[in-house]
């Protein structure tokens, strides 16, 4: 079986979608999860709105396709990219695709390729409709991966000044609640459970959760960071190596009073 981080992907780009200023960190974010072996863009390239893209795809091996635009209104790029995908998944040369939009459209796209075992990475902005980032295996924001917008230990925004910065936003309480509710789950008989299991599930619940997303690197930290949580950090027989269990807090019972008792005498 092949490691996560060997799987071989098809990169598919929507350049109507996706700003070309990002697209050094979304290279990035994708070899987390494999190898890019199929890069390609999608759009006009006769129009001036799409120039920026150009110097950049001989930098990043990134393969243009020419999609002209024939209705007025219409985004043609759509379905070359799904045809594209199609031909890529029957080739079998792949274990997965990144598919870069913003686009609802591609939602059915994303449902097809995981009905055939392939894993699916999307990447777009916050605007991104709920459907086409939950038919995914996992999401990541632009916003997230540009430069300087995670920080661990960086102070949390409010949520409305953070979604218009993009700044991190702060911890609600329904992430605490998915978080508590995942940990319970995979609990042992004493409350423990591993924190590698707890992230895997909860990328499996919401593709789009991102500690990065909330000022941290990793779920680690901001595990610490939440007072709902205890952490055990267990030595392994590799000195360097720790196992990171995690358990919720019991909620601590209001002191009784101690009350009077009447003598019966």
């Amino acid at each position: 079986m092949r490691e996560k981080t060997d799987l071989r992907l098809a990169v598919l780009i929507d350049a109507d979608n996706i700003p070309y200023s990002c697209v050094k960190d979304m290279l990035d974010e994708v070899a987390k999860s494999g190898i890019p072996t199929i890069k390609r863009i999608y759009g006009d390239w006769t129009r001036p709105a799409l120039n920026g893209w150009k110097p950049l795809l001989l930098e990043n091996a990134i393969t243009p396709i020419q999609q002209y635009g024939y209705t007025t209104g219409k985004n043609s790029t759509d379905s070359a990219m799904i045809i594209d995908a199609m031909d890529i998944l029957h080739s079998q040369k792949v274990d997965g695709f990144c598919l870069a939009s913003s686009d609802s459209d591609f939602t059915r796209l994303a449902t097809r390729l995981r009905e055939s075992g392939m894993f699916v990475l999307g990447i777009g902005e916050k605007k991104t409709p709920k459907p086409f980032i939950v038919a995914c295996d996992k999401f990541t924001y632009i916003e997230v991966i540009r430069p300087g917008n995670a920080e661990a230990g960086t102070p949390n925004k409010s949520a409305d000044q953070a979604k218009q910065k993009g700044e991190p936003l702060a911890v609600g309480s329904d992430i605490v609640k998915l978080l508590k509710n995942t940990i319970d789950d995979l609990a042992d008989d004493n409350g423990w459970a591993s924190l590698a299991e707890v992230g895997s599930m909860i990328n499996k619940i919401r593709p789009d959760f991102d500690p990065r997303i909330y000022g941290f690197w990793k779920l680690t930290p901001l595990i610490k960071s939440l007072p709902h949580f205890e952490i055990d950090e267990r030595e392994t027989e590799y000195s360097k190596v720790r196992h990171i269990y995690v358990r919720n807090k019991k909620a601590v019972a209001p002191s009784k009073r101690g009350r009077r008792i009447k003598s019966n005498t």
